[in-house]
């Protein structure tokens, strides 16, 4: 007796206000008025804590709203938080249903945004998300002179002009890698759709999103070690570089090298080998990688740093933009003619693991934290010096050491 169910009233100026029930009930006793939250530790902690979910989600669909409406109504506002069509009228049946393009797209952000509050995503990849959903936008107004499309009318020739919009029509078009991206980000709004039974199969499935990848050759060993051994006059120069060597010797992409502390050096093996490991912010994938000499020299450089003193970060790393703008300047004072940037530092470690070191290329993608060997195959490419240290090792198998044929028994 005396409970209460609780209520979130949406008023906008002018507009008829909406009531939305959180699915909570709280007692009368319990409820402060003026604060409009529970009072208490029990259950009122969790009312509390739905309060505030509803709030942060209510406010992510308008945001969104106001991205695609001139006009928002708070009706508007329910039917977006319940899933319905954002127009649908009061009292019309109440199809519980996802419609368009524009509200799959907003759906399959809320849920990833979700799960990076919950750090199972990452927010670059968020980021990612959000410009896709820009894109499908321009293309919807520029070429398509609409703000948003039914899901049932799209089809394979959405993503042709797509593809046509980003590379050939927009005002700053896009490289053919990037724009594939963009249709395989679509492609799986698409999918998302589908198995949320919105549409009865992904109509742009067939669209090709692989090729055209642009081939990243790594630095040369002996770059690396010029790099290594340059005398920087700059200190923040100083920690960008070894910020890039930390990167060349480890395989950490920037957001997981940005985001490493001592924690994640863990023990590994009878011996007790000091391993970085690490799930990769991207997807999610552990990378484990054997801390090398040069990385235990960095990391014990940085022990009085302000980055390991305040963040218990293990080496100083700058934002993304400022990152890759200092390695330009890096790269001009150790007379490297490359442009150095993170992926590069990526695609480096993976050539010195595999035809340097010789590992193989199954350890060099858990390595990585990539979730098949087709990835890593595009990140290493078998070298020259790799096949004759192996051709040296085996042709006593064939060969005698005068070079003629043995006979081997089967």
């Amino acid at each position: 007796m005396g409970l209460a169910p609780v209520i979130c009233r949406m008023s906008i100026k002018g507009e008829d206000s909406q009531e939305l029930s959180i699915g909570r009930k709280v007692h009368l006793n319990n409820w402060d008025i003026e604060n409009k939250i529970a009072k208490g530790n029990g259950e009122e902690k969790k009312i509390n804590l739905k309060i505030s979910e509803v709030t942060v989600d209510l406010n992510r669909k308008f945001y969104l709203l106001q991205t695609r409406y001139d006009r928002i109504t708070p009706l508007m506002l329910k039917n977006s938080y319940n899933g319905l069509h954002v127009t649908l009228n009061k009292g019309a049946p109440q199809v519980r249903q996802v419609s368009t393009l524009m509200q799959t797209v907003d759906k399959h952000i809320l849920n990833f945004t979700k799960m990076v509050e919950k750090e199972l995503r990452s927010k670059e990849t968020l980021k990612q998300w959000t410009s896709t959903s820009k894109r499908i936008g321009e293309y919807l107004v520029s070429s398509l002179k609409v703000k948003d499309i039914d899901l049932e009318n799209i089809d394979y020739s959405f993503a042709v002009g797509f593809y046509k919009y980003l590379t050939v029509d927009r005002i700053k078009i896009l490289g053919e890698s990037s724009a594939k991206k963009q249709i395989k980000n679509l492609k799986e709004i698409l999918t998302f759709a589908e198995r949320n039974n919105w549409i009865t199969r992904n109509p742009i499935l067939r669209f090709k999103c692989g090729g055209g990848e642009k081939d990243i050759p790594p630095l040369e060993y002996h770059e690396v070690e010029t790099i290594w051994n340059k005398e920087v006059p700059v200190q923040r120069l100083v920690e960008v570089r070894d910020a890039f060597i930390f990167q060349c010797f480890t395989g950490f992409a920037f957001q997981d090298v940005f985001a490493l502390t001592t924690d994640n050096i863990i023990r590994v093996g009878l011996s007790g080998e000091r391993w970085l490991i690490k799930e990769r912010g991207k997807t999610g994938v552990s990378e484990t990688v054997p801390i090398l000499p040069i990385i235990e020299e960095i990391i014990e450089k940085y022990k009085e740093h302000s980055c390991r003193l305040t963040k218990n970060s293990l080496v100083p790393v700058n934002n993304n933009a400022r990152y890759n703008s200092y390695l330009k300047e890096l790269a001009v004072v150790c007379g490297i003619n490359r442009d150095l940037n993170t992926h590069l530092a990526r695609h480096t470690f993976a050539d010195i693991m595999l035809n340097i070191l010789g590992f193989s290329l199954e350890e060099v993608s858990k390595m990585l934290g990539h979730k098949t060997i087709r990835t890593t195959q595009r990140y290493a490419k078998v070298g020259k010096n790799k096949i004759s240290k192996t051709l040296e090792r085996v042709k006593g198998i064939l060969f005698t050491d005068e070079g003629k044929l043995r006979k081997i028994v089967a």
